[in-house]
């Protein structure tokens, strides 16, 4: 695929990983996926680019003080506009909109459910520059405690084309589809609402396999979704949940 340019907003352009440990999880995403990892100092420590192909596709930094995550990125013309609607249809800011050097403005929104993702306004940086490969971002999915309230905000404030059926939600921006939300299920009772990637990989049961060997929990482990492809759901060595896909051709 072409290296990526630049980001329709409501677009997912980057996904961010918090993790208490950044050296064991460096150590785990590089075999896992091959990625390259490029350390930058920032004043609050370090902050770690990933790279497949010499393109950009996401970060990680450490940080002990919140449970271990992977953060996605919407991107959008005006941050503090976003923000503001985000309040204005039952959102809570985490993170008012702030600016990042000179490379964009963002702001950190928990949905009215409760589930996190941040607001991307680029400037000198629109993001990952490749997506959609082995190994790089492909999909953003939901789950959340209510899918019915997730559908009205998020399609209000992102403007997102929804294709609701009784299991899934599928979500466009524009005409290209770019992730889906889901009902949570009574068995997930107490879990919070979240976001969380999918990677996309050759053999969905050859990565789960290698994950585990790695030291990942399978949460749900290899499993076919008719017309997408097989998918699988981890949690790395830290806790941080994430997903792989092997998508249908």
């Amino acid at each position: 695929m072409p290296v990526v340019e630049k980001y329709e907003p409501g677009m997912f352009c980057w996904v961010e990983l918090a993790t208490p440990d950044a050296a064991a999880s460096k150590k785990f995403y590089v075999s896992l996926f091959g990625w390259a990892a490029n350390d930058m100092p920032v004043p609050e420590g370090v902050y770690t680019i990933l790279q497949k192909n010499g393109q950009d596709l996401g970060a990680m930094y450490q940080n002990k003080d919140v449970p271990p995550n992977w953060a996605s990125y919407i991107n959008v013309d005006n941050a503090d506009d976003s923000a503001k609607k985000a309040q204005d249809l039952g959102a809570n800011l985490i993170a008012p909109p702030f600016d990042v050097m000179d490379i964009g403005r963002m702001a950190v929104v928990a949905d009215p459910q409760g589930a996190t993702f941040c607001l991307w306004q680029a400037k000198k940086n629109i993001g990952a520059t490749i997506r959609g490969e082995t190994g790089t971002l492909c999909w953003n999915e939901l789950m959340t405690s209510d899918v019915v309230a997730a559908r009205d905000f998020y399609s209000k404030l992102f403007g997102w084309t929804l294709k609701p059926s009784p299991e899934y939600t599928e979500i466009s921006a524009g005409s290209t589809g770019i992730g889906g939300m889901m009902q949570m299920t009574p068995d997930m009772q107490g879990m919070p609402s979240n976001w969380s990637p999918y990677f996309a990989v050759d053999d969905c049961d050859a990565a789960a396999d290698n994950a585990k060997s790695l030291g990942a929990q399978i949460y749900v482990k290899p499993t076919d979704i008719p017309n997408a492809g097989r998918f699988a759901v981890l949690g790395d060595p830290q806790g941080a949940q994430f997903n792989i896909i092997k998508v249908a051709m």
